[in-house]
């Protein structure tokens, strides 16, 4: 299952991207509108990219009033990317929510963090509402397998791994920060060992489902996720540079399969838990 990573990709301005993912995961909704952080917001590094976006989006009225009525329209199964700045926003948001998934968006290095614990963000969304709920954990967690067991028993039906690292990029002429909050969320391809550990941790430490993700860009890379653990995959960076990547990586991933000679993914899935090679 193809997803995308949230706020990689708009779908109502390009849906026929998203329809080639098996569910589309919206940008983050917050209960008040917020025009985001001041420019820059993104700069391209060595090996990837970072973003300071600031969580923009037009509050959770307009959203359920103007833009989810659109994204039904897409035809996909929707997963709605939940922020806040206590625990209370995130459940008043998830409350209001119907036939969806909800991705709790509980690590944004762009933003104030909540007061609580993620584990208590999760319990405050689980007594709110019955629907599926997954947790997106930061990978700057020193221990993400204890972060995982936490949501886990506060009734998180899943996780997303992971989210942006915070990084800094300096202007070369003048040394100065480029971008307008300073430090912003990393992610591409040097994000993708740091994900690939997380999905290995977690699924030692859970037996949640995991949506793993994180400088994604080829059907071999996907395919690794898989192996760590990861029951489905998101893409991010990648779409920024690629509209034809969900398509590219679905054929590369078949092609793997040949290559290693197994049937299906659920051959590879967990594989790398076991230290063990196909022969």
């Amino acid at each position: 299952m193809l997803l995308n990573a949230s706020g990689c990709l708009d779908a109502l301005t390009a849906p026929e991207v998203a329809r080639q993912l098996d569910a589309f995961v919206t940008k983050t909704v917050t209960p008040l509108a917020r025009p985001g952080n001041p420019p820059t917001r993104i700069v391209e590094t060595d090996h990837g990219m970072l973003n300071s976006i600031g969580l923009a989006n037009p509050g959770r009225e307009r959203f359920l009033a103007e833009s989810l009525p659109r994204l039904r329209e897409l035809g996909l199964p929707l997963w709605v990317s939940v922020g806040g700045f206590t625990a209370a926003e995130y459940a008043e948001t998830c409350a209001r929510l119907e036939d969806v998934t909800i991705e709790l968006n509980l690590s944004c290095p762009n933003v104030d963090e909540a007061p609580e614990s993620a584990a208590e963000i999760v319990a405050a969304c689980r007594a709110a509402t019955s629907l599926p709920v997954y947790a997106k954990l930061s990978p700057a967690a020193w221990d993400i397998g204890e972060v995982a067991r936490a949501v886990e028993a506060s009734g998180a039906d899943g996780l997303s791994l992971v989210n942006t690292m915070r990084g800094l990029a300096l202007d070369e002429r003048t040394l100065r920060p480029v971008l307008g909050t300073a430090t912003g969320g990393y992610s591409g391809p040097a994000l993708r060992p740091i994900a690939l550990a997380a999905v290995l941790a977690c699924r030692r430490a859970t037996s949640l489902p995991i949506v793993g993700m994180g400088g994604v860009s080829t059907g071999l890379h996907a395919l690794e996720l898989v192996a760590a653990g990861a029951s489905q995959v998101a893409l991010g960076t990648v779409l920024f540079a690629d509209p034809e990547a969900p398509g590219r990586i679905r054929a590369e991933l078949a092609e793997e399969l040949v290559r290693l000679e197994v049937d299906s993914l659920d051959d590879v899935r967990g594989l790398a838990q076991a230290d063990a090679l196909l022969s």
